[in-house]
């Protein structure tokens, strides 16, 4: 199985994989990175709490080499660097290779999940592709603390034996068929995580955070039900529970990014001060763009993308959305 992506989801997950196999194969862009690693024990970079046997790690620059060395790719890089990493793989040979995608964000500028960039432009089959998510903060699975996955696949025999890669003591696993709807459902929480972290940089309380984040949740439902009938139930951990520790969690980037905007920061500003990505910045453009193919009414969503991209205060952005609330 190979990582391509070397961040906090990367060794975290890395983590989990090495519980159950004996080898995993890693992609880093730097040689003086993978150097690092292996003379320190742990990522130079991110959770370097994270102690690695490094002889069961197979390093690699190249990622042609990485994907002709593996069953099982997963995909896992922030989404703003989704496309050079995506024409990377265009260049190998991808055939009869699984892809898992763990990013949460969408292709920019095609506006377009990773599944259906990997079968459009890239041809690979459709049960070939699969997505993992859930309620799992690196930080927590550096501290083995429980956390909980789940990983979609249209065939339901490669999902359940991608789980029996996860699951372990400290990792509950289940399985469904949505992909399409545990993708969108990564990329919306991270935009309502922001706007949960606005609310409470301007000093919104827990009541209205509930309420904030209920209305949240039944806008994640009617979003990914137009997009994509499915039989999905919007309460599990997959896309709730998911949606609940992004928008509470002090771990979470996304809150702490909002945080930063509704206390006057500017994006920019914000952007410099944080040293990780808020995929929900990104995430709020492409499905801004999205929504709009669908005519699909997001206030939430377009109420972050207001204050982000088209710079109209949180103070009246969110104003707005308390008189459209139940």
């Amino acid at each position: 199985m190979g990582l391509l992506g070397s961040g906090s989801w990367a060794t975290a997950l890395a983590k989990i994989l090495l519980q159950n196999a004996d080898e995993i194969n890693w992609y880093f862009r730097f040689k003086d990175t993978v150097k690092q690693f292996i003379q320190g024990g742990h990522n130079p970079g991110y959770l370097s709490s994270v102690n690695f046997e490094t002889d069961r790690i197979n390093f690699y620059t190249d990622v042609e080499e990485l994907i002709e060395n593996s069953d099982t790719i997963i995909l896992i890089t922030p989404s703003p660097y989704v496309r050079n990493l995506l024409s990377k793989i265009k260049k190998a040979n991808t055939k009869g290779k699984f892809f898992l995608n763990a990013i949460k964000g969408i292709v920019p500028e095609d506006n377009v999940l990773i599944s259906d960039y990997l079968h459009d432009n890239l041809k690979i089959p459709v049960d070939y592709i699969g997505a993992i998510g859930g309620p799992c903060h690196a930080e927590e699975v550096a501290m083995d603390r429980l956390s909980y996955l789940t990983i979609a696949c249209s065939d339901k025999q490669k999902a359940e034996q991608l789980k029996n890669c996860v699951a372990s003591k400290n990792i509950r696993c289940s399985i469904n068929t949505d992909v399409v709807g545990v993708e969108y459902a990564s990329v919306l929480k991270n935009v309502y995580a922001i706007a949960s972290g606005i609310c409470s940089g301007m000093k919104y309380g827990d009541n209205f955070q509930a309420v904030l984040i209920s209305n949240a949740v039944r806008e994640m439902k009617d979003f990914v039900d137009m997009v994509q009938k499915e039989e999905r139930e919007i309460a599990d951990s997959v896309y709730l529970g998911d949606l609940l520790v992004t928008a509470y969690s002090r771990f979470s980037r996304n809150r702490t990014f909002g945080s930063m905007i509704g206390k006057g920061y500017s994006v920019k500003q914000a952007q410099l001060e944080m040293e990780m990505v808020a995929e929900g910045y990104y995430g709020a453009k492409c499905v801004h763009e999205v929504s709009k193919r669908f005519k699909a009414n997001l206030p939430i969503m377009e109420a972050v993308y207001k204050i982000l991209y088209e710079k109209v205060s949180p103070k009246e952005a969110i104003a707005d959305l308390t008189k459209q609330f139940i």
